[in-house]
């Protein structure tokens, strides 16, 4: 089963950014400039995962992964990261 991907990508440096972005153009479409959305199977989020893994410096980099869900529907959202660790919001959300 395909699960939606958002990948989000913040690189510090402009050598290891370009080759992020020409990574990731194999894997998904290009949403916004360090965003893309991806259709993984698990074998494909493994090795998008992996092939960034190898481009990042673990230290100054972060790279996130939201799911949305299954391809064919939403599901729960998780997002879990590569790199610097994710930190949520804490403020609560205001809509008016």
């Amino acid at each position: 089963m395909r699960q939606t991907i958002l990948v989000c990508y913040d690189i510090r440096d402009d050598k290891r950014l370009r080759r992020v972005f020409r990574t990731m153009r194999d894997y998904g479409d290009h949403l916004q400039y360090s965003v893309f959305e991806c259709q993984f199977t698990a074998i494909d989020l493994a090795k998008c995962r992996h092939a960034l893994g190898e481009i990042i410096n673990h230290r100054e980099d972060q790279v996130l992964f939201i799911d949305l869900g299954p391809a064919d529907g939403r599901g729960d959202r998780v997002i879990t990261s590569l790199g610097q660790a994710y930190a949520g919001s804490e403020s609560a959300c205001i809509v008016v």
